[in-house]
């Protein structure tokens, strides 16, 4: 059994003049901050790639259940196309990438509805707007809990910043991290590569080696690597 966590972190999320609100279709849970009140629209577009999703499951569930990347599939759905290419990528098995790729894709449909758009999925985020967004990285216990923060320009969106964690919530990761924040232009991209490097770190001795191999990942920005008290980073990252 899952033990439910409330997102009080979600309560820090704020903007100028934007709405934040959810919106949740069974286990799909997101936060949305925006322009306008985008509700309704989220919802078609989450129901959507659900459906995507659920019936592809359902005709192969081995993409559920693998560790492992799995070969393409150029009959899928887009959603899982880019599940399946950008978890290969990074070694992981596709459903690594899900959350993000949900974010990411329910995002890039409705961005041009919205001049600033946000879209939190556990975690996973899909940002995208015409000024500086500063973002603070969540890391449980760690006494470096939202001390972590940086900007984002509005030249770099839209973006995926994506967040794993082995301490906090019921990703699946084998690492002892408590947060591995990762930066690309793709959502789905972020989210997988963060379990996989988060897999690699039991100790803050995995910290360096473990950031050296997330930047042999094609196409990541930046890398944040949270244990404890111990913290590295590399990549373009600008902090605050």
């Amino acid at each position: 059994m899952i033990e439910y966590q409330e997102r009080t972190y979600r309560n820090l999320i704020s903007g100028n003049n934007l709405k934040s609100y959810n919106v949740t279709v069974r286990e799909s849970d997101l936060f949305i901050s925006s322009s306008v009140d985008l509700s309704a629209q989220v919802e078609y577009s989450l129901l959507k790639q659900r459906t995507y999703l659920e019936t592809y499951i359902k005709n192969n569930p081995q993409f559920l259940k693998s560790l492992l990347p799995l070969p393409y599939d150029k009959l899928a759905p887009p959603i899982i196309r880019d599940m399946l290419e950008k978890s290969r990528l990074c070694g992981v098995g596709p459903m690594a990438a899900v959350a993000g790729a949900v974010s990411q894709f329910i995002g890039l449909e409705l961005m041009n509805h919205s001049e600033t758009l946000i879209i939190e999925n556990g975690g996973d985020i899909f940002l995208n707007s015409p000024d500086k967004l500063n973002v603070s990285v969540y890391a449980g216990e760690s006494p470096l809990s939202y001390k972590v923060n940086f900007s984002v320009q509005p030249d770099k969106m839209p973006l995926g910043v994506c967040t794993s964690s082995a301490t906090v919530g019921p990703s699946l990761n084998f690492g002892k991290a408590d947060a591995i924040c990762v930066i690309s232009p793709s959502a789905a991209l972020s989210d997988a590569a963060a379990s996989a490097i988060g897999n690699r770190v039991k100790n803050k001795k995995d910290i360096k080696p473990a950031l050296e191999f997330g930047m042999t990942i094609k196409d990541l920005s930046g890398i944040i690597i949270i244990h404890g008290s111990d913290m590295g980073a590399i990549g373009d990252i600008e902090f605050v």
